[in-house]
């Protein structure tokens, strides 16, 4: 491979009431809501994003949250968990935190080096927060609700459950130029770039495990990032040549992507830097207001009648005019 992933950019998800989206994923998570855009397929419905301060790629989940969305199944042909990043020790403080919001967060141990806290967001999404002894050199996003010290730091990795794993580590290592870096048991870790956390992928064997069915508290797909859209086409150029079947390049307002399909089921995504979520708001004001791109302008009225209305904690936007 020419191109290679520095990392994850972010993970989508698909949600039901985004009310309660807002409240776990900032109050609970203790994440930034960066973008409150919609669905530019189907704009009757929000595209939430939530990452850290700026909404820096690697820091990202975002969510399509319908009303009314039937629940979904998590399985094989998808990515069945999202990890993110927390500085070693903070786990006691997530358990009590978690605990005392209504959720039942549960700690597991797979290694001595990784601690993990598993935790099911309202709509049943797999949650982990992942305390290593490996430092995490990115800044946190320090709200009212989960202090620095604690905080999030980005992704950590993502979970990609399949029948058969041969082809999917095959297609990670010789198609996205990840390597191997751990296995254990049905388990493979993969990594891109400098492979610490935000860069690692866990591709999971489960023959009995049933297949997926991508609704409500499922992972619509997982994206990596590259610096900017000239990597972008070579890299599409190049797995196209590779016989793969690559979207155009599609422009999402804050960044361009392409997608395609793993031979497991699970849905990529290829995600570019640039430009970024402060192009269309200042960076106090990020998640305030509904923004749309430039071609869903002139349908504003219509969609703004459309979309549920949902209030956003103080908290994330400190120091914003009221």
């Amino acid at each position: 491979m020419n191109v290679a992933p520095s990392g994850l950019h972010h993970v989508t998800a698909l949600a039901g009431d985004p009310q309660k989206n807002i409240d776990f994923y900032v109050r609970g998570l203790g994440l930034r809501l960066v973008k409150k855009t919609v669905n530019f397929d189907d704009p009757g419905t929000y595209h939430l994003y939530y990452g850290d301060e700026s909404g820096r790629p690697g820091s990202l989940m975002t969510f399509f949250p319908w009303r009314n969305i039937a629940p979904g199944r998590i399985g094989a042909g998808q990515s069945t968990s999202t990890a993110f990043s927390v500085p070693a020790g903070s786990l006691g403080w997530w358990h009590e935190h978690f605990t005392s919001l209504g959720a039942e967060p549960r700690i597991t141990s797979p290694s001595s080096s990784e601690e993990r806290l598993m935790v099911a967001d309202p709509d049943g999404l797999r949650i982990e927060l992942v305390a290593t002894n490996t430092d995490d050199p990115r800044d946190p996003w320090d709200s009212a609700s989960v202090p620095a010290e604690y905080a999030v730091r980005g992704q950590h990795s993502s979970v990609l459950t399949v029948r058969d794993p041969e082809g999917t580590v095959g297609l990670l290592v010789n198609d996205l130029g990840m390597r191997v870096v751990e296995q254990a048991g049905n388990r493979t870790r993969l990594a891109a770039g400098d492979g610490l956390p935000g860069a690692i992928v866990d591709v999971v064997s489960s023959g009995l495990t049933p297949t997926g069915l991508t609704a409500g508290g499922t992972v619509h797909h997982i994206a990596f990032r590259v610096p900017d859209q000239e990597t972008q086409q070579q890299w599409r150029d190049e797995l196209v040549s590779r016989g793969h079947q690559v979207t155009e390049i599609l422009d999402r307002q804050y960044f361009t992507s392409i997608y395609f399909r793993e031979p497991g089921g699970v849905l990529f995504e290829i995600a570019t830097d640039t430009p970024g979520f402060d192009i269309d708001e200042p960076l106090l004001e990020l998640g305030r207001a509904l923004k749309l791109p430039p071609w869903l302008e002139p349908s504003r009225e219509a969609i703004e009648a459309a979309v549920v209305p949902v209030q956003l904690p103080a908290e994330n936007n400190p120091g914003a005019a009221a």
